[in-house]
């Protein structure tokens, strides 16, 4: 047969072959990024549990019962995919900090490329549009604001250094996409109709930000700054950054009693995950060393979640 008569049959075997095998190992190497980068058992928990709480105590305060469904499942991937699309845009973002101190990175070692994962990012940002606008316009607009606030804030790191270099300050610019994602599984249950938005629903938004933001101080403040690390508490002090860190739990359990105070005693049983933010400051405080107790801090998301969402069942 003739090269031509290929070509109309089915283009260049061995075009067609090297394509065939290259689409096999990217996907390898775009998976063992993930379990790298991206631990399933972590960001998938974290978003599957964040999307629960968020969504049943919405629905749980217009006083329906609530029970996950369809679109439950589309918010979780979603907010889960946009997890990792951040998280891959992270790591473009962090990688000439990444080549001095942590040269053992899949994106340092060559173990993926920025452009593998850009490609990733685009096919996340086509499945989220079409996960959603499926539903809605205003659900596939709002998730597409979150992804297109992370875009920005690489634009605004790579125009001004001092966001990277300045833990606190890239913190106060980067907080609205936790917000943003927030504020997409509100939202979309309102262009649903499940939902009305009211004040309730901005309340219920800061609970779950101060519930992150608990997590993300803690994991980020120490007594002693390892080399290259980029911690809170090298700004503020030690015992400043404690004090924040308690902060924002407190904040979350105000958040929970403003929400739920008017349906009785039983309905503030979430705020008993309380304890675990006081352990660990009281255990933080006392060691006078090294950083915080991060099985404190992970247990209090992991809790305060599984609560809000056991809640909105049992309690509507």
């Amino acid at each position: 047969m003739s090269s031509a008569a290929a070509n109309r049959d089915g283009g260049d075997p061995k075009a067609s072959g090297a394509t065939t095998a290259v689409a096999p190992h990217v996907l390898a190497r775009l998976g063992r990024f993930v379990l790298r980068r991206f631990r399933p058992q972590i960001y998938v928990t974290y978003g599957l549990l964040w999307v629960l709480a968020l969504e049943g105590t919405a629905v749980a305060g217009t006083g329906t019962a609530w029970r996950p469904s369809g679109g439950t499942a589309i918010r979780v991937v979603s907010v889960v995919l946009a997890l990792l699309f951040l998280r891959m845009l992270d790591e473009q973002k962090d990688l000439a900090h990444d080549r001095v101190h942590h040269p053992d990175r899949p994106l340092v070692t060559g173990a993926i490329t920025a452009a593998e994962l850009r490609v990733a990012m685009a096919v996340i940002t086509l499945v989220v549009t079409g996960l959603n606008a499926g539903r809605s316009a205003a659900a596939a607009l709002l998730i597409l604001a979150a992804l297109g606030y992370g875009l920005l804030l690489a634009l605004l790191e790579r125009l001004s250094p001092a966001l990277g270099d300045r833990p606190l300050l890239g913190l106060a610019v980067a907080c609205p996409v936790q917000l943003l994602l927030g504020v997409y599984v509100y939202g979309s249950l309102v262009a649903a109709g499940t939902v009305s938005a009211d004040w309730r629903g901005a309340v219920l938004l800061v609970l779950c930000a101060c519930v992150f933001l608990h997590f993300e101080f803690a994991r980020k403040t120490a007594w002693e700054a390892p080399a290259g690390a980029r911690l809170y508490s090298t700004g503020l002090g030690a015992r400043p950054a404690a004090a924040v860190t308690a902060g924002f739990a407190s904040g979350a359990v105000v958040c929970e009693v403003v929400l739920f105070a008017p349906h009785g005693p039983p309905a503030l049983l979430p705020c008993l995950a309380a304890v675990l933010p006081a352990h660990g400051t009281r255990r933080f405080l006392a060691a006078g060393r090294g950083g915080w107790p991060m099985p404190a801090a992970i247990a209090f998301v992991v809790t305060t979640h599984l609560a809000l969402a056991v809640r909105a069942v049992l309690l509507p």
